[in-house]
């Protein structure tokens, strides 16, 4: 019995530790928790299923008018009967009139309401292309954050040893305190500026878990994996960029909508027609009656200048709608361009500062450091050469995150799914 529960309590403890550890999320499985749970894609899929069953009833009919009452009534109520001079006089009326709408307007209407759910459509795929573009900057920069935290944690060991050993060679008068004293400032630097990366990375997470529409304090870590591409093939022409934007397919698609709602009111202009049916119960001696009666509605100008004017207002509508389009296009293409030519240049500095300055740098300290172990040296020359190449490091981390949002947002212009 004690060996079952030792058993229990080691399984406990082994399924304890295992969901203590924070679960890594690469940037694929960010971004499909985003376009799955999202709110605000949410309610764009609510809006769209609104318009589409909307459109189910576009060919629906006025409903029937009935009406009852009394037809040819004399208010003398003694008239009503029949007596040996008349048969009886007026009726009980029950009628009922039923409007046909025109099938080419019916269609029209249909038409139209079907297609006002495409518009919204695209335009949430513009807003996943921007939340997609969000989430992954903010996930680089947690990934750059990460890098230098790392670097800081080395460079605090680096200053750790060389403080220890300068307290040690102190009490032999091989040291000055005035390097001692530059030392410890720059490693409570160094903790300040951990804890601020930190805080940083904090901030990160909630905004990626809010993306998420999760928890805001869900424990989890990042994939230090990245991959930097080139934007050399791929055309950025306007033509290009009209099929892949989806805020321009959004405005094709509202001119299209307008064309749709120009046809409804060029319907509206058409004759509908009617059926009228009434049923006499006669009083007295009289025989039943009945009226059935056609009616048709006959547009004329005076009754039709609103249709007409709406007509013309759908039509200067989708050429403002087109010259938008062109704007966004043209705009979209030169951003492209100097983007892609300001990541080249980037991509330049970071192979230069990783191959070059970094290298050289790192020989120069590890120079000085063993001059200083080998009492030729001086520990101020050590802490400028720790400096230069610290500064160096962050720097090319700095030009590495540059790269990585000119990227997102070359990918962003794209709309590259």
């Amino acid at each position: 019995m004690l060996k079952n529960n030792y058993y229990i309590a080691i399984s406990c403890l082994i399924l304890s530790t295992a969901n203590m550890v924070a679960q890594t999320l690469s940037l694929d499985t960010v971004l499909t928790n985003i376009k799955t749970n999202n709110p605000q894609l949410k309610m764009y899929d609510a809006d769209i299923q609104s318009m589409d069953a909307a459109a189910k009833g576009a060919k629906s009919w006025m409903a029937p008018q009935v009406e009852t009452g009394f037809f040819m009534t004399p208010y003398n109520t003694k008239m009503w009967k029949a007596s040996e001079m008349s048969p009886g006089m007026g009726s009980y009326m029950v009628g009922v009139t039923q409007m046909i709408p025109n099938a080419r307007k019916l269609k029209s209407d249909f038409n139209y309401m079907n297609a006002m759910s495409s518009v919204e459509k695209e335009n949430k795929e513009y807003t996943i292309n921007q939340l997609k573009a969000l989430a992954k900057t903010n996930y680089y920069q947690w990934l750059v954050l990460n890098k230098k935290i790392k670097i800081a944690d080395d460079n605090l060991l680096l200053l750790g040893y060389m403080i220890k050993s300068m307290e040690i060679r102190y009490q032999y008068n091989m040291d000055k305190l005035p390097t001692y004293y530059k030392a410890k400032s720059q490693y409570g630097a160094l903790e300040s500026m951990i804890v601020m990366l930190q805080n940083d990375i904090s901030q990160k997470r909630i905004m990626l878990n809010t993306l998420m529409a999760r928890d805001k304090n869900t424990s989890f870590e990042i994939d230090l994996t990245y991959k930097l591409n080139d934007f050399y093939a791929i055309k950025t022409d306007t033509t290009s960029l009209s099929q892949n934007r989806s805020d321009v397919k959004a405005i094709e698609k509202t001119m299209v909508l307008n064309q749709l709602k120009i046809e409804t009111e060029k319907a509206k202009l058409l004759p509908e027609f009617g059926v009228k049916y009434d049923h006499m119960f006669a009083f007295g001696e009289q025989p039943k009656q009945f009226s059935l009666m056609g009616m048709i509605t006959i547009p004329m100008p005076w009754s039709t200048k609103m249709n007409k004017a709406n007509i013309n207002s759908f039509k200067i509508k989708n050429e403002g709608l087109n010259w938008q389009k062109q704007m966004i296009l043209n705009e979209a293409a030169g951003m492209i361009s100097g983007m892609n030519t300001e990541l080249i240049n980037l991509k330049k500095q970071y192979d230069i500062a990783e191959k070059n300055i970094i290298p050289a740098l790192k020989r120069n300290y590890d120079t000085a450091i063993l001059s200083w172990q080998n009492n030729t040296g001086d520990l101020f020359v050590v802490l400028d050469a720790w400096e230069a190449l610290n500064m160096a490091q962050i720097d090319a981390l700095d030009k590495l995150q540059n790269i990585l949002s000119t990227q997102v947002e070359i990918e962003k212009q794209l709309e590259i799914k």
